[in-house]
C-alpha cells in the first residue's frame, strides 16, 4: 500500500493512521450492517486537509468516506469499498455566532449539544434534534431531523451557507446568509442529505431560534396505536403549535420504564411539547387537551418544571437503546418510512400487523406530527431465516409508503439498506441523479456503494 506512506508524507504520521483499533471504530456506524475496515483513517483538522485528501483520493482513484460521530442506523459511514475514512471530529471549532442575525457558523465536527451550550448566553438555541448528539457535518449530510422537526423543520430548513470540498479538492459554497435567495440553483438542497456521496461539508451557517419563554410537555395515553396516530392529525389540522408529537408504542414504553426505572403506563402513549409566552402556551395547552379527549385519550400528564420535561424526553430519546437492552444477545435493525398524515393511520396499523405476520419482535416509534415513524427489530445476523423474515418485514413495510405516496426513509436515509429501493421511488429520476453523480464525481470515489453508484 505504497499510497499510504505518499498521504503521510502529504499530511504527516500525527493525521494518518494505520491503527487496526482506529480503523475498527471507523469500520461500522450503529446501525446492523457488516463493518468493513478502512485501509487508513486521516484526521482531518481544517478544509486545506480535505482538499489535499480528495486531490489525492481523485489522482490515486481511492474510495473516500466521511466520518462524524458514528452515530447513523443505515451504514453510511461503512467503507465498503475500503480506502480512507476521512475523519472531520477534528474540525470542531464554532467560528462565529451573529445573535443579531440568529446565525452560527460551525466547523463540521461540531455537535449540536456543543452548539446549544455555547448559545445558552445569547438566549438561543438550534433546534434539530435526531437524539444522538451528532456533529452538525454529519446530520447536513444525512439531512438529520427527529424530535422537533414537526416545528423547526428538518436540516435542509436550518442550514443557510456550507463550504463543500468536491471529489477533485474544488472548493465551492452554497447558499448565502440571507434569509431567501432566487439566484441561482439551490444547491444547499443538492448537498444536504447527499451522504457524503457528491463531497465533503467543511463549514456551515445555521439558523438560530430564541430561547421560548415558557415550554410545557405531556404524556397522553390512549386505547391503541392507531387512537394516538389520529388525534396527532387532529392537533396538527386544528394548527396548535406543537413543538414535539411524538408517538410511543406499548413495547417501547415497557423497554423504556425498564430501562430508566419510570412507571409510565404500558399504553400507547403520545409524548408532546409547546412552546412559546406565557398566555399562547396555555391557551394552546387548553386546547390540545380539550382535543386529545375528543379523540379518545384515557389520561393525560403535564410536565411544567425543567427536571420532569428532561426525564421526559430523556425516556424517549432513549427508547432504541432499552429496546436492545432489554433483549440480551439480539442485535438491533431499524427502519423508518415516512407517508401522507392522512396515510400515517392505516400505515402504522399495517406495521403492527406486519410484524405479528413475519413473527418479529419489535416495537414502534414515531414523530407522528410530520407522518415520520420507526420501527425497531431484534435481529441476529447470524440467522439468516431471521433476517429474512426481518428483511421481507422492512420490504412490505416500504412498499406500503411508497404506494401511499410517501418515501422509503424519512431520516434516517438511504446509506446502504435503502438503495434497492430508489429505482421504485424515484422512477426516471434516479437517472438524473446518476448524470449530477457523474459530474461531480466522475471516479465514483465519494462514499462509494451508498445512496447512488454510477452504475
Amino acid at each position: 500500500m505504497d499510497w499510504i506512506a505518499e498521504l503521510t508524507g502529504r499530511l504527516g504520521s500525527g493525521q494518518v493512521t494505520v491503527n487496526e483499533t482506529v480503523r475498527e471504530h471507523h469500520s461500522h456506524d450503529e446501525s446492523y450492517h457488516t463493518p468493513v475496515l478502512p485501509d487508513v483513517v486521516v484526521f482531518a483538522e481544517k478544509t486545506a486537509d480535505v482538499v489535499q485528501v480528495l486531490e489525492f483520493a481523485c489522482e490515486h482513484c481511492i474510495p473516500v468516506v466521511p466520518f462524524g460521530a458514528g452515530t447513523a442506523l443505515e451504514g453510511h459511514t461503512v467503507p465498503v469499498k475500503r480506502g480512507i475514512s476521512l475523519d472531520l471530529t477534528k474540525m470542531n471549532a464554532i467560528l462565529e455566532i451573529r445573535p443579531d442575525d440568529f446565525l452560527a457558523h460551525v466547523e463540521p465536527g461540531v455537535t449540536r449539544t456543543q452548539l446549544n451550550e455555547a448559545l445558552k448566553p445569547y438566549g438561543l438555541f438550534f433546534p434539530v434534534d435526531p437524539g444522538a448528539d451528532a456533529t452538525l457535518g454529519g446530520m447536513a449530510a444525512t439531512s438529520a431531523s427527529g424530535t422537533t422537526t414537526v416545528h423547526y423543520g428538518a436540516m435542509r430548513d436550518n442550514v443557510r451557507k456550507m463550504a463543500v470540498v468536491l471529489a477533485d479538492g474544488r472548493v465551492i459554497e452554497t447558499g448565502s446568509l440571507a434569509a431567501k435567495s432566487s439566484s441561482g440553483y439551490n444547491l444547499n438542497h443538492l448537498f444536504i442529505g447527499s451522504e457524503g456521496t457528491l463531497g465533503v461539508i467543511t463549514d456551515l451557517w445555521l439558523k438560530l431560534y430564541g430561547l421560548p419563554q415558557k415550554t410545557i410537555s405531556a404524556r397522553a395515553e390512549f386505547p391503541s396505536v392507531s387512537h394516538c396516530v389520529r388525534a396527532s392529525t387532529a392537533l396538527m389540522g386544528a394548527g396548535i403549535p406543537v413543538v414535539r408529537l411524538e408517538l410511543v408504542s406499548p413495547v417501547m414504553l415497557e423497554a423504556i420504564n425498564a430501562y430508566n426505572h419510570t412507571d409510565y403506563r404500558v399504553t400507547p402513549t403520545l409524548f408532546l411539547e409547546f412552546h412559546g409566552n406565557e398566555g399562547g402556551v396555555d391557551t394552546d395547552v387548553a386546547l390540545a387537551q380539550e382535543l386529545l379527549q375528543d379523540e379518545g385519550c384515557l389520561d393525560i400528564q403535564f410536565e411544567q418544571d425543567t427536571e420532569g420535561q428532561n426525564r421526559l424526553w430523556h425516556a424517549r430519546h432513549s427508547a432504541a437503546t432499552a429496546f436492545k437492552h432489554m433483549r440480551p444477545g439480539f442485535g438491533h435493525m431499524t427502519t423508518d418510512v415516512c407517508v401522507p398524515l392522512s396515510a400515517l393511520a392505516p400505515t402504522v396499523e399495517f406495521a403492527e400487523q406486519a410484524l405479528v405476520k413475519y413473527g418479529i419482535d419489535g416495537g414502534i416509534v414515531g414523530h407522528v406530527g410530520d407522518g415520520n415513524f420507526h420501527v425497531s427489530m431484534a435481529v441476529k445476523p447470524a440467522d439468516e431465516e431471521l433476517m429474512e423474515r426481518a428483511e421481507a418485514f422492512n420490504s412490505a413495510l416500504v412498499h406500503r409508503a411508497l404506494a401511499a405516496g410517501g418515501t422509503c426513509t424519512g431520516e434516517h436515509g438511504v446509506g446502504l439498506g435503502k438503495r434497492q429501493y430508489q429505482a421504485e421511488e424515484h422512477g426516471t429520476a434516479l437517472a438524473v441523479m446518476r448524470t449530477l453523480k457523474q459530474v461531480l464525481d466522475a471516479g465514483g470515489i465519494m462514499n462509494p456503494g451508498k445512496l447512488i453508484d454510477l452504475n
